[in-house]
C-alpha cells in the first residue's frame, strides 16, 4: 500500500467525514450506557498540516481552513470544528485530527474503542498517541479481519450494546473495495445487529457507485442513508470530485441533523456546480 492520508489531511473529504462521525458519537451519548467505536482504517491519528507532504498539495486550506474564518455556520459545523481547534490549542491550525482522535477526544470514560492500521509506520504513531488512554487499543492488522476479531463488544465479561463501525479505506483497488465493503458491513450486523455502520467513499464518476448503493440498500440493516457533497461537477475521472458517507442503521431522524450543514459545506467549500445529496435508500419501519 501506498496510500498516505497526510497528503489530503483537512480536505473536503475530511470535513464531511468527521461532521457525521461526531454527529453519530453525539448520537450515542444521548444514552448513559457504554458505548463501543471501532475504526477499522484508522491512520496515523493526527497530522501537521506543515509537514512535507501536507503543504504538497495544501488540501487544508480548500478545506477546513476555509470554514475556521466563516460566519454564521451551523451548530453541527460549529461541533466540528470546536474539536479541530481543540487539538491546536495555540489557535492556529498547526495539526489536523483524524478520525480516533476526534472519536476518542468525543468519548467517554467508561466508552471504548478500537482502532485498526495495516502501516506499521502509522501504527506506531497510532499507538504513541493512546498510549495513555486506556479506553482505546490500536490493532496492527487488516481492517476488515477486525469485524470479525472486535465484534460483539464486551468491556471485560460485559457486553456492549451500543455502538459505531467506521469504515474509511484508502480505495486504492478502486472498485474491487467495494464487495470487501459490503461483506464487512453485513458481517458486522450479523454479530452486532443494533451497531451503526459508516463508510466513507469517494466520487470521481457516479454512475460507477450504483452496484454498490443496490447492495447496501439490501444489507440487513433497519435504514440506509447516503451524505454527499459534491464540490464540483462530476465530470472529471483523475479528481476526487466529491465523497459521501453512507449510513447503515443511523440514529431516528439523523437526516435532519445533518441536512442544515450541507448547504454551508457547498457553500464555502464547492465550486461552481458543486452539489449535495441527503438521501435514505431504506428508510426505518
Amino acid at each position: 500500500m501506498n496510500y498516505r492520508h497526510a497528503f489530503h489531511a483537512g480536505n473536503h473529504a475530511d470535513v464531511l467525514k468527521h461532521i457525521v462521525l461526531l454527529a453519530l458519537v453525539d448520537a450515542l451519548h444521548r444514552k448513559d450506557t457504554p458505548c463501543f467505536v471501532l475504526d477499522t482504517h484508522a491512520g496515523r491519528g493526527r497530522y501537521l498540516l506543515g509537514s512535507g507532504d501536507s503543504q504538497r498539495t495544501l488540501e487544508a486550506e480548500d478545506g477546513v481552513m476555509r470554514l475556521m474564518g466563516a460566519p454564521k455556520l451551523p451548530e453541527v459545523v460549529e461541533r466540528y470544528l470546536r474539536a479541530v481547534q481543540a487539538d491546536n490549542p495555540v489557535g492556529a491550525l498547526v495539526t489536523y485530527p483524524g478520525s480516533p482522535l476526534l472519536a476518542a477526544q468525543a468519548l467517554r470514560a467508561h466508552d471504548r474503542m478500537a482502532c485498526c492500521e495495516v502501516q506499521p509506520e502509522e501504527v506506531a504513531e497510532l499507538k504513541a498517541l493512546f498510549a495513555h488512554d486506556s479506553r482505546v487499543r490500536v490493532h496492527a492488522g487488516d481492517g476488515y479481519a477486525a469485524v470479525r476479531a472486535f465484534l460483539p463488544p464486551k468491556d471485560g465479561t460485559t457486553k456492549i450494546g451500543r455502538g459505531l463501525v467506521l469504515i474509511d479505506p484508502p480505495y486504492e483497488a478502486q472498485d474491487a473495495e467495494y464487495p470487501q465493503i459490503i461483506a464487512a458491513v453485513r458481517e458486522a450486523l450479523t454479530r452486532w445487529p443494533q451497531a451503526m455502520c459508516a463508510v466513507w467513499y469517494p466520487i470521481k464518476q457516479r454512475r460507477s457507485l450504483q452496484p454498490f448503493f443496490r447492495k447496501a440498500a439490501a444489507l440487513p440493516g433497519k435504514s440506509v442513508l447516503v451524505a454527499e457533497l459534491m464540490v464540483r461537477p462530476d465530470d472529471s475521472p483523475l479528481r476526487l470530485n466529491g465523497s459521501g458517507m453512507l449510513l447503515v442503521n443511523a440514529p431516528w431522524q439523523f437526516d435532519h441533523v445533518l441536512a442544515p450543514a450541507l448547504p454551508a459545506l457547498r457553500t464555502h467549500l464547492g465550486e461552481t456546480g458543486a452539489t449535495t445529496r441527503l438521501e435514505w435508500l431504506k428508510a426505518a419501519d
